[in-house]
């Protein structure tokens, strides 16, 4: 007998949230932000609003511990969503269409399954009369996709974070295909690059010198080649994921004004993940080196360039972790450790001194974070409710 899942209140739930169009670019959190207070309102949660930067709400719901005066678990997740290409969808982005049992949304694996799977499991845990010793306070927002600086960046570097006294945080993770279910303890920095390579400019039918066609080739060609030793070290090592390496993606060309006038000056954009064995100081000098062999005047500057933060402890020395762990094992469920391969608002919380995992509570899905289609089967968002049930009192009375 099929199960009728349009009539699930949590399954609602996550859909009404999915047709709030909270899609950048120009969010407007205010439809997030009115939904989420009426959820609190339902479960019992008060409420508090912190406007760090204009119009980049946080939103944070907090169910107090019995010993209120221990540090507390923080429930991260992120309100808005990635553009769509609305053409290319079968099922339109934000109609949040259930269709043989997967629904269908921009959003609903990134993230905001997980922060719907949050709240359902707090509403199960008071229903059946569960205290918890440590408080959990549940953080909604803004911008992660946009790299998340004027989002939790900001927050956690204000008193009103601090007084949340953060020691452990779930963010989110990535489903995982396979039956395993995937953990991250830390990830990869992110530096945005440009090589700015100038040169004589001058007619396009001369060979002058000092060109700036010819630096930017080297340039390319540097970085192409070290691209190329991180793609031939992670297909030789089967051990290996894509968090572990460091990845190498040349994402813009900009320069010149006429296809008959050599420009005076061409850049070379690339996106870089550090892998977190990568020494960061001597990676720059090889990048300074590389400027200074290409030719006169090169130049390089960041757009974005994260620090190294540390990974949080998966052994004996963080019982959070041990916590997790034990949970996973009472659920019968298997996890995989691994870096994570783009960028969370877990670094910022890292950054600051609190311990954080990566989780999302899906298995034998295939992830569709930023895709057409984007889709979630109902039975793996139920089925990480229940799992949310079992860890958040276990990492909650560690």
């Amino acid at each position: 007998m099929a199960v009728n899942y349009a009539a699930d209140p949590a399954v609602n739930t996550l859909r009404d949230y999915l047709r709030i169009r909270s899609v950048h670019p120009n969010v407007d959190y205010d439809d997030c932000l009115k939904f989420l207070k009426q959820q609190a309102a339902g479960i019992g949660l008060p409420v508090q609003v912190f406007e760090v930067l204009p119009r980049k709400p946080v939103l944070v719901m907090t169910w107090e511990g019995t010993q209120p005066e221990l540090p507390s678990i923080l429930l991260n997740s992120h309100m808005d969503v990635v553009p769509v290409f609305e053409k290319s969808w079968t099922h339109p982005p934000f109609d949040a269409e259930l269709v043989d049992g997967v629904i269908y949304g921009r959003g609903v694996q990134d993230m905001k399954s997980v922060a719907i799977q949050y709240l359902e499991a707090v509403r199960r845990l008071k229903n059946k009369g569960v205290q918890l010793k440590r408080t959990v306070h549940l953080s909604f927002v803004p911008d992660e996709e946009v790299g998340g600086a004027k989002g939790m960046g900001e927050f956690v570097k204000t008193e009103h974070y601090k007084k949340l006294n953060v020691d452990f945080a779930l963010d989110e993770g990535i489903a995982c295909a396979t039956n395993e279910y995937q953990v991250f303890n830390g990830e990869r920095s992110i530096w945005h690059l440009n090589v700015v390579c100038p040169g004589k400019s001058g007619h396009g039918s001369l060979l002058l010198p000092d060109n700036c066609g010819e630096k930017i080739r080297y340039i390319i060609d540097k970085f192409m080649d070290l691209r190329q030793v991180s793609k031939q070290r992670l297909a030789s090592d089967p051990s290996l994921t894509i968090g572990d390496v460091t990845t190498i993606n040349m994402t813009m060309l900009n320069g010149g004004i006429q296809d008959n006038i050599v420009p005076e000056k061409m850049t070379a954009s690339f996106d870089i993940r550090l892998a977190l064995s990568e020494n960061m100081e001597q990676f720059e000098n090889m990048i300074k080196q590389w400027c200074a062999e290409a030719g006169n005047g090169v130049t390089y500057n960041f757009s974005q360039k994260d620090a190294y933060v540390p990974s949080t402890p998966v052994d004996d020395s963080n019982p959070y972790w041990l916590a997790f762990k034990d949970a996973a094992d009472k659920l019968g469920i298997t996890l995989a450790v691994r870096t994570f391969p783009g960028g969370t608002d877990s670094r910022y919380i890292r950054a600051v001194g609190a311990r954080a995992l990566g989780f999302t509570a899906v298995h034998l899905t295939q992830s569709s974070l930023h895709e057409h289609d984007e889709n979630l089967p109902v039975e793996q968002f139920l089925r990480g409710i229940q799992i949310y049930e079992e860890i958040l009192p276990a990492v909650a009375n560690a």
